[in-house]
């Protein structure tokens, strides 16, 4: 019985990254290959709720608590993707400035990863996990930057993972360019982070996968 299960559990897996590889095919440069407004909530982005916090969707959004210090959580919708531009509407609506609230790309774990992250207080960065070790490229630590709307947003965040090159923008302006080829393919999909204070809360809409 288990080994069905797992079974079905890897066709599963293995038909929708054959899904997505064929879609990324045969879009054209600038066509959409996956969106969601979260408007249904069986499109297939997790449901969590544990001590650490929330992922779930709510009122038309996607909303992402984090209700433990200096923790992250993200979000994924279950997909593969090459070379991608992603983007997404971001609002806070409750917890400190002080936050991380971004887009990750090429996906294949919690511990092999890239982020693009900004801050309601006006900082940004593009970073990576890498065996489950976080840290940042290009720059030592978050940048300020009169781009982002601080406070209550919102913010339109996009992260361009195209070949090497790493691309964050915020509100339609560049922010920060960097390189890596650790990692060449994965799933898109959001991020919210706390530092010292918890609490964060994060609703996203608008999400979209663009072949660049």
């Amino acid at each position: 019985m288990k080994t069905f299960l797992w079974s079905l559990l890897l066709t599963v897996f293995l038909a929708a990254c054959q899904t997505s590889l064929f879609t990324d095919l045969t879009v054209p440069s600038g066509g959409v290959l996956y969106k969601d407004d979260f408007t249904n909530p069986t499109s297939g982005w997790p449901r969590l709720f544990d001590i650490n916090g929330s992922e779930d969707y709510f009122h038309g959004g996607y909303l992402i608590l984090v209700n433990t210090p200096q923790y992250n959580l993200w979000a994924v919708p279950g997909r593969t993707f090459n070379n991608t531009s992603v983007e997404v509407d971001a609002t806070p609506l409750a917890g400190p400035e002080a936050n991380r609230i971004g887009i990750v790309c090429r996906y294949r774990s919690p511990q092999y990863f890239y982020f693009f992250i900004i801050s309601s207080d006006g900082y940004y960065a593009i970073g990576k996990s890498l065996n489950g070790a976080t840290s940042l490229l290009g720059q030592d630590m978050m940048v300020y930057s009169n781009a982002i709307v601080q406070g209550k947003g919102p913010d339109h965040i996009r992260f361009d993972c195209i070949g090497a090159s790493l691309t964050g923008y915020v509100n339609g302006q560049a922010l920060a360019g960097t390189s890596d080829a650790d990692f060449q393919s994965g799933d898109a999909g959001l991020l919210v982070g706390t530092f010292d204070t918890a609490g964060v809360a994060i609703i996203f809409s608008n999400f979209r996968v663009v072949k660049p």
